[in-house]
């Protein structure tokens, strides 16, 4: 009867849903690329056909042409806005203010924010970003209305410093927050709204941020790089780092997904039978997607909405499990790539909603399928385009072999030194379930170079020559028609946590939900220091190639070639002395270990007081994401599971409501805890322990029961689009 009441009150929404097809071909017909004649410019007499790109792309994000073509009225260009310097200059910052109030009229716009991301946003705020929206009208004295917005309101803001999470750094008695415009990030517009993304920091200037650590840390590779770039004699005036996110996420009917109170406040179910269909036979996995589910056309909209605001949402395809998808952009500088992916997040869930779905983005949202992750395609370059981590352009842009090995050694030796930072950042919530689970890299942290950028090193670090020319191979399909194709000499290794890709390194333990503010920050600041190093040895007397030959002796420990999912592998690295770390949990707590700290400071990313803050909300963030699944588990079954069991006279009763008490019982042990990582401790243990086997009662008890009298939305409706009625 609840089940029945439940989907009557859905049937306007299903109704709509199954209305949507049409007006979503209309809207596709509308997004198709179309023509028109023009005069040829080179004969007047002639018309050729100029391409229309979709309407609107580019058009809401104030940079390039676009935004040439409102500073021009106020004798300024574009290229003004490639110096971020220009944020430091009242002058300019009204010129730019000026000119943002003429698009945003032109765009419909009348409101303005900045927009910061806070910490311990991570799975449950949306959008991961905070902002006060305010109008730019104002009234004359005469009582006219007007609109209007100056430098200095674009360049500063204010705000409450003491209610996001700040591990102590904030107080109500002290709660001075403050914002300052990213002039890296571009200014962009939605809706009746333009967006100035912000740092945000305490009346101290200690980071309340996930973005201005991520500045600093670029700021010291970009820093360092430059002065190891000097020492080899290169032309450098700075350093780039480079991103390119994998975003995965799941799309699911939303009227099950109102049947199911851990989806709605989790984003992960914590029980649910497991249907006779799963994975197994990789069907999903880049399968051709269906015009017979909203999901195509949900995706559509999605790289719509990207293009309008500049992001180069390039790829779209099924991922392995059921009803998983990834999209991906191009390559972009980490900063304004990490402010575009948490937008691409916020217009997954927003769009999903609009096609009567739900997009579901936590790390492991059903168990024994596929999780989602994030990989985080990572590359350094020079401010004059020589690619760091491609070793043929890197010699054709600098002419100096030595170049590339020397970076190579730097880099090799801070991930074996600083592992346990790269676990660290990468130990969300969610990735307790995924890591490790033949779906994405074991919690070790070791490199993949293949073997024969491996035996290369190898040979530098003995002597060897600088020189590398990584080797390809000719691959024939054996059959006359079709052409042999030029491939890398290495295969491709999925089961690293950090491979190298030609021209980048794929850090694939990245989860689906993170803000990769962190998880980049670690990256900078760890190749800041290996720079660093180097540079620091040299100016004591060594020459930089016996540095770098020394380093990679020492440090080539952490490359692992092999199968990482090789049950023995994990074993092996702490043997060889690599960083493992199983508990995510662990790994948070390492933040503010002394090695850490010391790091950090040196490179002018995070003070100690930051890194103890920022351990504490990691650590709140994890306690308060148990807590939530461990009540609304008990909430499911007092509410569903055991009246479902009753009534259709199934289940072992006794053990589930056993089993809620347990939970109960290890929730108050977890509130009345000495401190965040006793919390921590004891909430991991009872996610991982007790509520996985109360669900294992729960999920007997769910198999036994008649579909009819089960009130739960079930695995099967939730897991399989294809199979659903829209």
């Amino acid at each position: 009867p609840v089940k029945c009441a439940l989907m009557a009150s859905l049937s306007s929404l299903k109704t709509s849903v199954r209305a949507r097809p049409a007006a979503s071909r209309a809207a596709a017909s509308a997004r198709a690329v179309q023509t028109r004649a023009v005069a040829s410019p080179s004969s007047p007499a002639k018309t050729t056909t100029e391409t229309i790109v979709g309407p609107g792309y580019g058009q809401n994000v104030f940079r390039g042409a676009v935004a040439d073509g409102y500073l021009s009225k106020y004798g300024e260009s574009a290229k003004m806005l490639d110096d971020p310097s220009w944020a430091k200059d009242v002058k300019k910052a009204d010129v730019v203010a000026k000119a943002l109030v003429d698009w945003a009229l032109d765009r419909g716009a009348t409101v303005f924010c900045h927009c910061f991301q806070p910490m311990g946003a991570c799975g449950v705020r949306h959008g991961q970003v905070g902002m006060v929206q305010m109008s730019m009208l104002e009234f004359g004295p005469d009582g006219k209305p007007y609109y209007e917005l100056e430098g200095k309101t674009i360049l500063k803001g204010e705000t409450d410093g003491s209610s996001f999470p700040n591990g102590g750094m904030r107080a109500t008695h002290t709660a001075g927050g403050y914002l300052a415009l990213d002039p890296v990030s571009p200014v962009f517009l939605r809706e009746d709204t333009i967006f100035l993304p912000a740092c945000f920091v305490a009346y101290t200037g200690q980071a309340l941020d996930e973005k201005t650590p991520l500045h600093r840390a670029v700021q010291a590779m970009s820093t360092e790089g430059a002065r190891l770039m000097k020492k080899l004699g290169v032309e450098c005036t700075g350093m780039v780092n480079n991103i390119g996110l994998e975003q995965e996420f799941f799309l699911v009917p939303r009227e099950e997904y109102y049947m199911r109170p851990d989806l709605q406040l989790t984003g992960r179910s914590v029980m649910g039978a497991f249907p006779a269909r799963g994975q197994e036979m990789s069907d999903h996995y880049m399968g051709p997607p269906t015009t017979s589910t909203p999901a195509l056309e949900a995706m559509r909209e999605i790289q719509d909405e990207c293009f309008k605001l500049g992001i180069p949402l390039k790829t779209r395809h099924r991922e392995v499990a059921p009803n998983q998808y990834e999209m991906a952009p191009l390559f972009g500088n980490a900063i304004v790539q990490t402010d575009q992916n948490l937008m691409v997040m916020q217009i997954v869930e927003e769009v999903a909603a609009k096609y009567g779905l739900a997009a579901l983005l936590h790390e492991k949202p059903f168990a024994e399928i596929n999780g989602s992750g994030k990989h985080n395609n990572w590359s350094l370059s020079t401010n004059e385009g020589a690619q760091l981590l491609n070793p043929p352009q890197l010699l054709a842009k600098t002419g100096n072999d030595m170049v590339f090995p020397v970076v190579m050694a730097a880099l090799v030796s801070g991930i074996d030194k600083h592992g346990d930072l790269m676990r660290m950042s990468i130990a969300s919530p969610g990735n307790d379930f995924r890591l490790g689970a033949m779906e994405a890299p074991p919690a070790v942290m070791s490199m993949y170079l293949g073997d024969d950028m491996t035996t290369y090193l190898k040979a530098f670090s003995e002597g060897g020559p600088a020189a590398y020319t990584p080797q390809t191979k000719t691959l024939a399909f054996g059959a006359d028609a079709i052409a042999p194709i030029e491939v890398p000499a290495e295969d491709r290794n999925r089961t690293s946590p950090f491979p190298y890709g030609g021209a980048r390194f794929e850090f694939r333990a990245c989860g689906s939900s993170q803000n990769v503010s962190l998880i980049n920050t670690v990256l900078n600041t760890i190749a800041a220091e290996g720079f660093k190093t180097i540079s620091d040895r040299v100016d004591a007397g060594e020459s930089v190639d016996a540095v770098a030959r020394d380093l990679l002796s020492k440090h080539m420990r952490v490359v692992f070639n092999g199968n990482g999912y090789d049950p023995a592998w994990p074993e092996k690295a702490v043997e060889l002395g690599i960083w493992r770390i199983d508990s995510g949990v662990e790994a948070m707590k390492r933040f503010n270990d002394t090695k850490n700290v010391e790091l950090f400071e040196k490179m002018g990313v995070l003070t100690g007081e930051e890194c103890e803050a920022r351990r504490a909300v990691l650590l709140e963030h994890y306690v308060g994401t148990v807590e939530m699944e461990a009540k609304v588990m008990c909430d499911m079954i007092r509410q569903h599971v055991l009246p479902c069991c009753n009534d259709a006279g199934v289940g072992d009763r006794r053990a589930i409501q056993k089993g809620m008490e347990r939970i109960e019982k290890s929730l108050k042990e977890v509130e009345e805890a000495e401190d965040e990582a006793a919390k921590a401790t004891l909430a991991r243990e009872l996610r991982l322990d007790t509520m996985i086997k109360v669900r294992e009662a729960c999920d007997a008890a769910e198999k036994e029961c008649p579909p009819a009298k089960w009130t739960l939305g079930t695995y099967e409706n939730l897991l399989f689009l294809d199979t659903h009625e829209f």
